[in-house]
């Protein structure tokens, strides 16, 4: 039997939703994860401090008793968000990012940006008060390829704004092409990306091959082979400007499985014995705790951890439920396609 113990890991990516999914889905992530940012594109979107403020009591709400689990709150821009209302939210301590989704390019993004000429005097304020902003990298317009949408992204939109903001923190999230990761890479400051479990496990085969296969769906979509291994080659790599946000994303099954099928894989559940297999897979068992536990926590300004876990190793494969009861109904857990022998163990305080 083997084991590994590491800092309590935390998850820069989470989505909750709102209401009876929330209170169906929060404890998967408070049974792993010390923290977590939440995304606020719930139907109405976070988009003022006042909003995070409330759905951040609606989350501690919806916890399990005793749980110590921290929502890290974001705001979701708009084109009419107020600089003074999102300072405001840093300076209180309540809001850790401010999110950018271009318009129409995931769930419940079409309140998203368009001109991002519009949004600059708020970029601009973020810089100066180093309030970091999370990217959702994808082009929108119709003419570009779905595979292609992140590469775009960072030539005609990322890159152009980090020349003119190079004081701008910037997150680029849920990366899923070597183009992020080299572009990551070959920054000097300010720019770090987070990976998601999934990302790291499937490519573009899982959602098409024998089948349409909706439970693989998610935006960005997985890409080809090539991107996933620069994506595992990075996450293992140690390298402190990488870092696990899982961007577990529920949905339930009705929506899933139609005609035109919500985007979001629910990887909450299972996360951390799926990484523990990716990283052994890496033999880099060795450098889980760094993606998983303190990079983020370096990149946002925050201590880490001082809670531990301890995942095993077993013989024989762990099982996970295929679907979980929430109050909104059942929710398909991501299936890795090869048996998980890491368990996580205990949580030490």
């Amino acid at each position: 039997m083997k084991t590994l113990t590491l800092r309590r890991p935390d998850d820069w990516h989470l989505h909750l939703r709102d209401g009876a999914m929330l209170r169906g889905v929060v404890a998967d992530s408070a049974r792993h994860f010390a923290r977590a940012i939440i995304m606020p594109n719930l139907v109405p979107p976070v988009v003022t401090t006042g909003d995070a403020e409330a759905y951040r009591a609606r989350i501690l709400d919806a916890l399990p008793e005793g749980s110590r689990f921290q929502p890290l709150m974001t705001l979701y821009l708009t084109e009419h968000t107020a600089a003074d209302d999102v300072a405001a939210g840093k300076a209180s301590g309540l809001i850790t990012a401010v999110k950018l989704y271009p318009a129409g390019a995931t769930t419940n993004s079409h309140g998203g940006v368009r001109d991002l000429n519009k949004v600059m005097p708020v970029l601009e304020r973020m810089a100066e008060i180093g309030l970091p902003l999370c990217v959702h990298g994808e082009v929108t317009t119709a003419e570009v390829d779905i595979f292609d949408r992140e590469a775009v992204f960072i030539d005609t939109v990322l890159d152009p704004l980090r020349r003119r903001l190079p004081e701008l923190k910037v997150t680029m999230e849920h990366v899923t092409t070597k183009d992020g990761i080299d572009y990551i890479e070959g920054a000097e400051r300010n720019l770090a990306g987070s990976i998601t479990t999934h990302h790291l496990i499937i490519n573009r085969n899982a959602i098409l091959v024998g089948g349409i296969r909706p439970h693989y769906y998610c935006l960005p979509v997985a890409k080809r082979e090539l991107h996933r291994q620069a994506l595992r080659k990075a996450a293992t790599s140690g390298n402190d400007r990488f870092f696990l946000g899982t961007d577990s994303a529920p949905h339930v099954d009705p929506l899933k499985e139609c005609a035109c099928g919500c985007a979001g894989i629910y990887t909450s559940i299972n996360t951390m014995s799926c990484l523990a297999h990716v990283f052994e897979e890496e033999d880099a068992l060795d450098r889980l705790e760094a993606f998983a536990s303190r990079n983020g926590p370096a990149w946002y300004g925050l201590p880490v951890n001082e809670e531990t876990i301890t995942l095993t190793r077993r013989a024989e494969p762990v099982t996970f439920p295929e679907k979980i009861e929430t109050g909104a109904g059942p929710v398909t857990v991501f299936d890795p396609m090869f048996p998980i022998h890491w368990e996580v163990e205990a949580n030490h305080g």
